[in-house]
């Protein structure tokens, strides 16, 4: 007979911790700030990877310049020779 009414009182505390628990807000704020590094994160990978062919060209367009240029010595640079 003690066994049945401490069943549903049992019932109870397990519903009311079950609800505080469905209503505790606490864990929100660290699922959004999981959720804004990880949209921030993919927005610099999206960034980067779409200017990384543009300085590739660019790269290789100072490179060719560099390979091509004539450099004067200083000694010649106003001299008479």
């Amino acid at each position: 007979m003690t066994q049945d009414k401490a069943r549903p009182r049992g019932r109870k505390r397990a519903m009311r911790r079950f609800a505080a628990f469905a209503s505790d807000r606490s864990g929100a704020v660290t699922v959004d700030w999981v959720v804004l590094t990880a949209a921030l994160v993919g927005a610099c990978i999206a960034m980067v990877s779409s200017i990384q062919s543009g300085l590739v060209s660019l790269g290789g367009d100072v490179g060719g310049a560099l390979t091509s240029a004539n450099v004067q010595t200083l000694d010649t640079l106003g001299g008479t020779e």
